[in-house]
């Protein structure tokens, strides 16, 4: 017998004469000594997610005063107390459209995640910054992404192949939770496999149709051949799915079986929003350290926010407009809801960066790219559209920082995140927008 114990191990004995076996859980000694790896060697993997909240902050009224470590929390900001160590925020920095108009609420998004304004209100304009992260680092998962929203509309999605193969979300925290810990589920750290045969079935359908699809192809325009591209793309994503789940899946030293979460009504109300999030992000917490995925998007209010709150006649984006500024020159109620935007970004971060990890938490391996799609609703002003990041990307990113952009391109931070990440990209963006500058202060 070896004289470590093996993550395979099982404990043998008899019971009524019968023999039984019990699967041992995940223990520290399955890491190497430093726990920064698996003891095969295996490194723990680093993940990459997004959080969105819409209609920005009272800028004048939240930004940090001081720039570098130990920034000041105001306004708005004041909920991050708790988890500012974790939390880089950025400031100043300069989202150009080359001319195009600025589609209110849309444009915005458009500049932060694909480096480049759409050219109209309803797509984006290419691929948005996560799939390009997931075709680096999500393919060794269950899911190659996850995407989640609290609003309740499965047409909230800013993730995107491309203009016309948008991302669909979970809407619902219970189909969340059945679609990632449901039947299909296999516990990482198990010591029993079995593949599903219907899993089998539905791998060979897909070949076959895609095989079908080769042949359609021969007869399109470039525009349909451009999408059925895309559609290529998602299937082999999907055979590739498939195909993990067909083999036993690497030991995951974190994995933690969440509890089903209740239905939540539906509805727009801020408790039910902060309710909906809540337990999205308990399941998604479970999701990445059972490394069911390494690349989620969620979101918490829609661009536009519609997000409402009893007692009031109005909804929050109707508010940016109508409510007027106080005589310290803002607007409270707005600030209301953005307030408890912050408490959910405080919430999601929190819950990272309480489960351990290896020498670490999920929080020190996961990178967070946070933003709006305004600096300040009530004039759609598109330049310091707040952002933030949380987490240490594995070891690759400092944390607890303010950086002042001072009119630099945002696609700097976008750039800075998939270097973190992996990319060899030398630059990022389109037009004005086209950077090859990282941002130094927060690269370790």
């Amino acid at each position: 017998m070896s004289k470590f114990p093996d993550r395979r191990m099982v404990l043998r004995g008899t019971l009524g004469g019968g023999a039984i076996t019990v699967g041992v859980p995940f223990l520290e000694c399955f890491l190497n000594a430093g726990g920064t790896a698996l003891a095969n060697g295996r490194p723990i993997p680093t993940r990459f997610g997004t959080w969105f909240w819409g209609l920005g902050t009272n800028k004048e009224h939240s930004t940090p005063l001081k720039v570098g470590a130990g920034y000041d929390l105001r306004g708005e900001l004041k909920p991050l107390a708790a988890v500012q160590k974790h939390i880089n925020y950025f400031s100043g920095y300069a989202s150009d459209t080359d001319g195009r108009p600025n589609f209110v609420h849309h444009s915005g998004v458009g500049l932060l995640r694909c480096g480049r304004a759409p050219s109209d209100s309803k797509a984006l304009p290419s691929e948005t910054i996560d799939v390009t992260i997931a075709d680096l680092i999500g393919g060794a998962s269950r899911f190659r992404s996850m995407e989640m929203t609290a609003t309740g509309d499965r047409s909230h999605s800013y993730s995107a192949r491309g203009p016309s193969a948008v991302n669909p979300p979970e809407a619902s925290a219970v189909g969340l939770y059945k679609r990632v810990f449901g039947p299909e589920f296999q516990d990482p750290n198990s010591p029993t496999f079995t593949p599903n045969p219907e899993l089998m079935l539905r791998q060979s359908v897909l070949s076959a149709v895609r095989e079908d699809s080769k042949r359609l192809e021969q007869r399109l325009g470039a525009a349909d051949r451009a999408r059925m591209d895309e559609y290529y793309t998602s299937v082999r994503a999907a055979e590739k799915r498939l195909a993990l789940m067909l083999q036993k899946p690497p030991p995951a030293q974190a994995c933690f079986h969440p509890v089903q979460p209740r239905a939540v009504p539906d509805g727009t109300n801020w408790d039910l929003v902060g309710e909906r999030h809540k337990a999205m992000t308990d399941i998604l917490v479970a999701a990445l350290a059972c490394n069911q995925t390494r690349v989620f998007n969620m979101i918490y209010s829609w661009s536009g926010s519609n997000t409402t709150k009893q007692g009031l006649s109005t909804n929050h984006h109707t508010l940016t407009h109508e409510e007027p500024k106080n005589a310290e020159g803002y607007q409270t109620l707005h600030a209301w809801f953005v307030e408890r935007a912050m408490e959910a970004w405080a919430y999601f971060v929190a819950r990272l960066a309480s489960v351990r990890e290896g020498d670490g938490t999920l929080l020190d391996h996961t990178l967070v790219y946070a933003h709006s799609e305004h600096d300040t609703a009530q004039s759609h002003s598109l330049d310091g559209i707040p952002m933030m990041t949380a987490g240490r990307a594995g070891g690759r990113i400092r944390t607890g920082l303010h950086v002042s952009g001072a009119d630099k391109p945002a696609s700097q931070v976008g750039l800075t995140l998939m270097r973190a990440m992996g990319s060899s990209a030398v630059g990022w963006g389109h037009g004005s927008m086209k950077t090859t500058q990282v941002v130094g202060e927060i690269l370790a």
